[in-house]
This record gives structure tokens, C-alpha cells and sequence, in this order.
């Protein structure tokens, strides 16, 4: 079964993305990107942008709640 992702825009410039981990939780990252197409830049935040706080991150991605949120 494919691990959960899902991204939002926040701004042209502004990306949030949540992932979910193999071991049953996720988290959540943000991180500022070109905006030039946010379908490839994701990924780069996903890797590399910073963890949100789980307040913010279960608001931003309430369907993420049922998993252990990272710390």
C-alpha cells in the first residue's frame, strides 16, 4: 500500500507538505519554493523544508489525524 502525501499552497511561494512514515505516522514540512510548478516542488520540501509544529500541521491536514504525528 503506497504511504499517504499531500501538499498545499500557501502562497506562490509557500508550500506545506504532509507525509506519512513507514512506521505508521507523519509529519509535516514547509518550505519556500520558486512557484513555478508546485506538482515537482513539493517533493523538495517534503525533503528538505521545515517541520511544522503538530498544532498546525493536524490543522493544515485534518485527514493525517488518525496517525502518530512525528516529533
Amino acid at each position: 500500500m503506497p504511504l499517504r502525501q499531500s501538499w498545499k499552497a500557501l502562497d506562490r511561494r509557500v508550500i506545506v507538505v504532509a507525509v506519512e512514515g513507514h512506521a505508521g505516522d507523519w509529519a509535516a514540512y514547509i518550505g519556500a519554493v520558486r512557484g513555478l510548478c508546485h506538482d515537482v516542488e513539493w517533493k523538495e520540501v517534503a525533503e528538505h523544508g521545515n517541520k511544522l509544529a503538530k498544532e498546525l500541521a493536524e490543522f493544515l491536514f485534518p485527514e493525517f489525524k488518525d496517525l502518530q504525528y512525528r516529533e
